[in-house]
């Protein structure tokens, strides 16, 4: 028998601690050695809204992300200090760069800021790269490009909250990252990049664009930061059949949340307005998405975290609280 979805779900979750600060799907606190806690929840954003709660998601982005940390620190050095909760990071303080690194190997997409829709509107000149006429949905891009955004601030020029294109010229040229260190992140996006389309192959998916984040920590030192190579940061597509699918003009596999955009798109939501109610089984469907990417990924099994989830995450993170 199912529990209710709402007895599944980690929607939000208050800490003794200060300096909380809040995004759309994770919030974190100070911790008294000067480190951050960072809770990941259930919560589901699409279209710059929070859509839903989807079950275990919340542990899924936690744990796949700490794995990737530990694969990827060669590329670039990381954030990660522990993990002492299916849905807990201990992670260095970093200052995040104002700027989301996104590295794209396919075109594709539904939002209004997505490579395909300006494509498909006519763009060839898409954030300071020329792309060929000819190109399909989904098809692979001749090289992996770097199409970065704002954080939707309005300092960012956009006051509802939307992430701003730019392309990697402008980050130098606006002063949003010194030249020399977003040469630095440029460098490290492309190697993650890398690094998961060879995983991907070897677990027969395909990575189409991810999104990173970096921060610098102590000393200077440019650290990897948020997530990485999630179903919520990346678009990751079954590779089995794919090609056939493409070429009957299907759409992917998709093993992320690209298939709730693709419904609320299909019923006319686009961020705008209430959010369309659907069944707790699209959600429960969801999940087992995210699963399906964690186990193939990491070649481990997923074994979610005792229920209820806020009293665990209570008792895992109580000796942090007061320090040593």
């Amino acid at each position: 028998m199912t529990r209710p979805l709402a007895d599944d779900v980690l929607d939000d979750i208050d800490l003794p601690l200060p300096d909380r600060r809040d995004g759309k799907v994770r919030a974190s606190w100070e911790l008294p050695d000067g480190t951050r806690l960072f809770v990941t929840t259930d919560r589901l954003s699409a279209f710059d809204r929070i859509i839903a709660c989807v079950p275990d998601k919340g542990q899924v982005l936690n744990q796949l992300s700490a794995w990737w940390f530990r694969h990827t620190a060669d590329i670039v050095p990381n954030h990660l200090v522990s993990t002492p909760d299916p849905n807990v990071t201990v992670a260095l303080s970093a200052t995040p760069l104002p700027v989301e690194v996104v590295v794209r190997g396919h075109i594709t997409g539904v939002t209004d800021t997505s490579l395909w829709t300006r494509y498909e509107r006519g763009a060839r000149l898409v954030d300071g790269h020329v792309l060929p006429d000819g190109l399909r949905k989904n098809d692979e891009l001749p090289t992996p490009l770097i199409t970065p955004t704002t954080k939707g601030s309005p300092a960012d020029g956009d006051t509802a909250g939307h992430d701003v294109p730019l392309s990697p010229a402008d980050v130098v040229e606006r002063g949003l990252v010194d030249a020399d260190l977003w040469q630095e992140v440029c460098s490290a996006a492309m190697g993650l990049f890398a690094f998961a389309v060879r995983r991907g192959r070897e677990v027969g998916m395909i990575i189409a664009d991810t999104k990173y984040e970096f921060g610098v920590g102590p000393g200077g030192q440019l650290l990897l930061i948020d997530e990485v190579h999630t179903p919520d940061s990346s678009r990751w597509w079954l590779a089995d059949g794919h090609d056939e699918r493409i070429a009957a003009g299907e759409e992917p596999r998709s093993l992320d949340k690209e298939v709730v955009r693709r419904a609320l798109a299909d019923v006319g939501y686009r961020g705008d307005g209430p959010v369309p109610d659907f069944p707790d089984e699209v959600w429960r469907a969801t999940s087992e998405r995210y699963i399906e990417v964690f186990e193939r990924l990491t070649g481990t099994s997923f074994v979610p975290g005792a229920r209820p989830i806020a009293p665990r995450i209570h008792a895992a993170v109580s000796g942090l609280e007061t320090g040593p």
